[in-house]
């Protein structure tokens, strides 16, 4: 059996060379040089070294890819539960929403004829008007800006009517104290005029009569 193996291209298996180390104890190496062994083991244990040292770096290797691997996909589970929270909140929103009663539902709008007919050319362009979904939102808009200038105009108009409601009171309380000056007035020129016609009866009264002429 030669000393010596042949050169391989790929290392031999841990299971050989701790066959051939076993073969150099029995009975076949018995009339073999002991120095010649000795080398021969000496070369099988730096072998069987090498092996180890590579089966440990192989192990190394492999235990931080299936490291870097088990980060990887960590990261991808976090990231997908990530995914998931934000979707079930982005659920949660679009329900809120869909449930969200809000005030413009209470308010008591013209009717959409009403809005056709009144209501500014800018409030009810074709673009506004559009007969799909995508413009359902724009055309309510456009009705409440319509209902928010109609009630400024009333209220504006209120205050017009309530200012000229207080004009005309202002004036009749002026003319009502004239007319009880004027009043005034003339009682006190009733009273004057009684006062001088009483007079003239007493004159008149306490004059001698006349006696008739002979």
């Amino acid at each position: 059996m030669p000393l010596v193996d042949p050169p391989s291209a790929l290392p031999p298996a841990p299971e050989l060379v701790v066959d051939k180390l076993r073969d150099l104890v029995s009975s076949s190496y018995l009339n073999h040089d002991a120095s010649t062994i000795h080398i021969r083991a000496g070369a099988l244990f730096a072998r069987l070294k090498a092996l180890n040292r590579n089966a440990n770096a192989s192990t190394r290797s492999h235990k931080q890819t299936t490291a870097d691997a088990r980060h990887d996909m960590d990261q991808t589970h976090l990231g997908l539960q990530n995914f998931q929270y934000e979707k079930r909140h982005l659920e949660r929103e679009i329900e809120k929403c869909r449930q969200f009663a809000s005030i413009y539902q209470d308010i008591p709008l013209y009717t959409l004829d009403e809005f056709l007919e009144r209501a500014p050319e800018d409030l009810r362009t074709p673009a506004i008007l559009a007969d799909d979904l995508a413009n359902e939102h724009a055309l309510m808009l456009s009705r409440l800006s319509f209902e928010l200038l109609e009630r400024q105009r009333l209220e504006q108009r209120q205050k017009e009517l309530q200012q000229q409601k207080e004009d005309l009171l202002r004036q009749s309380k002026a003319q009502a104290a004239t007319m009880d000056n004027v009043k005034s007035q003339i009682d006190n020129l009733v009273k004057t005029a009684t006062d001088v016609q009483k007079k003239i009866s007493d004159l008149a009264e306490s004059m001698p009569t006349p006696s008739p002429a002979s």
